[in-house]
């Protein structure tokens, strides 16, 4: 089995990490909202946000995996190429370089296509503030 060439690897981090924090984050993000009374709704609560991240994490493994290993996290690469040593060493700024990109990329699509600006912190605090 031939060595997949780096750029190859470079393409298969960047959608995993997209698809972690798109998939598992936003679904974190859309777990609670503050609703308009004060009061909290869960949406889909703490078991579908595990769920959410649990599915983003294996199906990115599944569709990439294989490519690059998977990392998805600065952390864990620097972790496994630390651990390696060698070439490992030299070529984790990869996986370091992809993931904060592909995490970016994946928090502005988030906003814009739900329009969700953040809001809700400024609103909650200005009713804490009010009220207390």
């Amino acid at each position: 089995m031939s060595p997949v060439p780096m750029t190859h690897r470079l393409w298969a981090e960047f959608p995993g990490t997209f698809w972690l924090v798109f998939g598992g984050c936003g679904s974190a993000v859309l777990a609670a909202k503050v609703v308009s009374d004060g009061t909290i709704n869960m949406g889909i609560g703490f078991v579908g946000v595990a769920l959410a991240f649990g599915l983003t994490v294996v199906t990115g493994a599944y569709a990439v995996g294989h490519i690059s290993g998977g990392h998805f996290n600065p952390a864990r690469s620097l972790g496994v190429a630390w651990y390696a040593g060698g070439d490992a060493l030299s070529q984790v700024w990869v996986f370091i370089l992809a993931s904060p990109v592909g995490a970016a990329i994946a928090s502005i699509s988030y906003v814009f296509l739900t329009g969700d600006e953040d809001d809700a912190p400024a609103e909650a605090e200005a009713r804490v503030g009010a009220e207390g």
